[in-house]
């Protein structure tokens, strides 16, 4: 059941709040979440995607699922890119249907570099910043393969990698986005040049925790300029565990730790962090969000494994400005409404999370069944 005050309106997840120069009516942010239904060759969004984002408009803030920012940044099937008109026509028609409704719509833009394949590719290798391979998986059009070794990117490359965020920033902007966050979280390009194992370059983007985060920064710097950093987001892992590349020891919290003071400088709109997993228990999930706190003087989006209480206790101890929910939003469409009146919160179907079609995706009735 949900939180005893869920009646009243003086809960912290309803209070409004502003992120940089984005107004919220409340904190209740939908996290950004794969969902695979660009089935089409363009992989645009698609009438189906509007509708998707439309029924969940009573969120306080939308932030899309992670979109390519070219066909090199593919990693994952049937995932919608920003790097083509039709895809931005596409977007335009999701953004307009969401504020009619009177809603607030983010893109998350991003790069999967190492962790791609070459199925993705036309048969040719992925890039990252060291040619090592990360080892995990990739979902391909034949299924789950393993990654390869990858190739080093040229300074060149890095350059022309860093021009297509710019891009998928100016496309997300023509396309009527309120703002963009930044993919900087678990296994994709960004992590990967945050990450020493994976990140072995001796030029101007590796060799030390400020080099290896060179090339966020450049990204931001590149986003930026098109949008302002007041609307701008970036969202971190730093608790992520996959080994044997991601392992969140005390070396990578630390380089972290560093990168959080850093980014309190770039007045962005807000840092997007992930804390433990939630069964690492909630005194773990507040200790991390105690230490970002400490780093980071900017506004912070909480997310992973949050109900709405303990959304409730991290606001109210001011350890974070808004929380964002995954999968909570998946299957409760109206899942403000439904913590604003103290209705239960129902559990979505795993199985249909990737399976395309309205099944699992559009059909989740609201409490009123309307």
């Amino acid at each position: 059941m949900s939180d005893p005050t869920s009646a009243s309106g003086t809960q912290p997840l309803l209070q409004p709040v502003r992120l940089g120069a984005l107004e919220l009516p409340n904190r209740v942010v939908m996290a950004p979440m794969t969902r695979s239904r660009a089935t089409n060759a363009e992989l645009a969004p698609t009438a189906l995607h509007a509708t998707y984002y439309t029924q969940r408009a009573g969120a306080g803030l939308i932030i899309s699922e992670g979109t390519w920012v070219s066909p090199d940044a593919i990693g994952f099937i049937n995932v919608p890119g920003i790097y083509t008109d039709a895809q931005t026509a596409g977007w335009a028609e999701v953004t307009e249907s969401v504020h009619a409704a009177g809603g607030r719509i983010i893109s998350q833009i991003g790069h999967v570099g190492a962790v791609s394949h070459p199925d993705h590719l036309g048969g040719r290798l992925p890039a990252g910043p060291s040619a090592i391979n990360p080892r995990e998986m990739s979902f391909t059009p034949d299924g789950p393969k393993d990654t390869v070794t990858p190739r080093a990117l040229t300074a060149a490359e890095i350059a022309t990698t860093i021009g297509t965020y710019r891009q998928a920033a100016a496309n997300a902007r023509r396309a009527g986005f309120d703002g963009l966050e930044i993919h900087a979280q678990a296994s994709h390009l960004v992590a990967q040049f945050l990450n020493p194992r994976l990140n072995q370059r001796t030029d101007a983007y590796g060799g030390s925790s400020e080099k290896r985060a060179q090339f966020l920064f450049d990204v931001v710097d590149a986003v930026s300029s098109v949008w302002g950093s007041d609307r701008v987001g970036v969202r971190l892992s730093p608790y992520w565990r996959r080994e044997p590349a991601f392992t969140a020891d005390a070396g990578m919290l630390a380089d972290y730790d560093l990168l959080l003071k850093r980014l309190g400088d770039t007045d962005l709109a807000y840092l997007h962090l992930l804390g433990p997993e939630p069964h690492a228990g909630t005194d773990d999930v507040f200790t991390a969000f105690t230490r970002f706190r400490t780093h980071y003087r900017g506004a912070v989006i909480a997310n992973l494994g949050f109900t709405q209480a303990t959304g409730n206790e991290l606001l109210e101890r001011e350890l974070a400005d808004a929380v964002s929910f995954g999968a909570p939003f998946i299957a409760n469409p109206d899942l403000v409404d439904r913590f604003t009146h103290g209705h239960p919160v129902a559990a979505g179907d795993r199985d249909t999370y990737y399976a395309g079609g309205e099944e699992g995706y559009t059909d989740y009735p609201t409490v009123t069944g309307s």
